[in-house]
């Protein structure tokens, strides 16, 4: 009789798990690649787990299948037409999505809160951004949606659109109506894509939303390591195939994919996939019962806000996802980062107004309450008069596109003194990190507007990121000589 809460009886249900562990009993003496041979006295247990995929989990040549058959699973759990394990993150899934849905000179719309991964994955394609903005809420200053009607004038305004591109959820965890703008899509005979990097569990119990894939999108691209307990790039790129071309996915996947796959980062993956499969449900009740008890420890601390307490009930919201606004506390969001990193328990994000830990199916009430006692003694350490608040320049923007992302990115460029660069067409990816969502991208027009929030974010102790120039003195330009 098999015990449903070991880890180990995982492997009957997950090959590239099972192909991990067989490898690893066999005692084998390898003559392929990794060169450091499972050795432990040169470099030490660094490379203690370091598997290959190919010549490791599997032989050389697949002969077991078991990539062929845990993608089978895969797909089979979202109910999708096709599935991919991805040992590139999401990145390397938004980037096959981009190319398999787009070509040269194609119009795609996609939100400004866009991860960095998905721009380049314009620059890639060659195709060519159509800008939404989002709703701010004004309670927070922090987004909230894509409104339908916002989606539907991009459609009127820019003839020719060829995909739609959304992140759902953003970083705070709200969500758009991903129904209401797949049947707008699918109106204009456009398939849409959704990054959910950060809704791996989305589908997966009545308390948190549905996937994308359920409420009518086309593909999706999820972190299985973001959420779900599996090493750090494995990830799922997940399609249906009816507005999307099957071959041209795999094309697509094999073009921006290793040829050297990590078979512990996919073997990981597998096994999270089945466990999601096996325990999904029990596992996300307790993750929901977690997250609301932090929130019931949080609401007394005077000042602080919670968004998903006051963000209009009727637009999506991922419970299991815990945002703390502090504005009207006085404290800075650094000042708390840098207390908890001291005290061992180290957060995903942090800028001025906005504290975001990450809490998972591994956490448990003790772990919780760690953060909370920690955060909260932190809080009342750098306590101030209440700040007013006002939305990040990283989902306030208003971008004005010159050229392409691809056409900026390799035109001849020039470096300038930040204040010349006023005014010219930018070649540089420049945003705030985290959430790395960009404020300038290439072929947009840098304005004034642009460069005193990213001034003002710095101030703040947030760092800029992508630039060739991270003090931001100097700015990559369009070199229009």
């Amino acid at each position: 009789m098999t015990d449903p809460d070991d880890p180990a009886d995982l492997r009957k249900d997950a090959p590239l798990l099972d192909g991990w562990l067989e490898f690893r009993a066999a005692g084998v003496t390898p003559f392929t690649t990794p060169g450091h041979k499972q050795r432990l006295d040169l470099v030490g247990p660094v490379v203690r787990d370091d598997l290959p995929l190919y010549g490791g989990v599997d032989t050389v040549r697949q002969q077991h299948g078991r990539l062929a058959e845990a993608e089978r699973r895969l797909a089979r759990l979202w109910q999708a037409d096709w599935g991919r394990i991805s040992v590139g993150g999401s990145t390397h899934g938004n980037q096959t999505l981009m190319l398999a849905l787009c070509r040269p000179g194609d119009r795609v719309i996609v939100p400004r809160t866009l991860h960095r991964s998905l721009l380049l994955g314009l620059v890639l394609a060659g195709a060519v951004p159509v800008w939404v903005r989002p709703e701010v809420d004004p309670r927070t200053g922090l987004p909230t949606h894509l409104p339908v009607e916002r989606v539907a004038r991009a459609f009127d305004e820019h003839p020719g659109i060829a995909a739609v591109f959304l992140v759902e959820p953003n970083y705070l965890g709200c969500l758009s109506d991903v129904g209401a703008i797949a049947a707008l899509a699918h109106a204009r005979g456009v398939p849409l894509a959704v990054d959910q990097a950060w809704g791996a569990y989305f589908g997966f119990h009545p308390g948190v939303p549905r996937h994308a894939l359920q409420a009518g999108a086309d593909a999706l691209v999820t972190s299985a390591h973001k959420t779900l307990p599996a090493y750090t790039q494995s990830a799922f790129v997940l399609a249906r195939t009816g507005h999307l071309d099957r071959d041209r996915l795999d094309r697509a996947y094999e073009a921006t994919a290793t040829t050297s796959p990590s078979g512990t980062i996919a073997a990981s993956a597998d096994a999270a996939r089945a466990l999601l499969a096996r325990d999904g449900e029990r596992l996300l009740g307790r993750l929901l019962e977690l997250v609301e008890h932090a929130r019931e420890r949080l609401r007394p601390l005077p000042g602080l806000v919670l968004p998903c307490d006051v963000i209009d009930p009727s637009l999506g919201q991922d419970r299991a996802k815990l945002a703390i606004q502090i504005a009207g506390t006085g404290a800075t969001g650094q000042a708390i980062e840098d207390d908890l990193v001291a005290a061992g328990v180290p957060v995903e994000f942090a800028d001025r107004d906005t504290v975001i830990p990450i809490v998972s199916l591994a956490d448990d009430r003790e772990r919780v309450d760690r953060f909370v006692a920690a955060f909260a003694t932190s809080l009342e350490r750098h306590r101030r008069a209440p700040r007013t608040l006002r939305p990040s320049i990283a989902w306030s923007v208003e971008p004005q596109v010159v050229a392409s992302p691809r056409d900026a990115f390799f035109a001849p460029h020039a470096t300038l003194p930040v204040q010349q660069a006023i005014g010219r067409v930018s070649a540089e990816l420049v945003a705030p990190y985290p959430p790395g969502i960009p404020v300038l991208a290439p072929g947009e027009r840098i304005s004034a507007e642009a460069i005193d929030g990213l001034r003002e974010a710095m101030s703040h102790g947030t760092q800029v990121r992508y630039a060739a120039d991270p003090s931001l003195r100097t700015l990559q330009v369009v070199d229009e000589s």
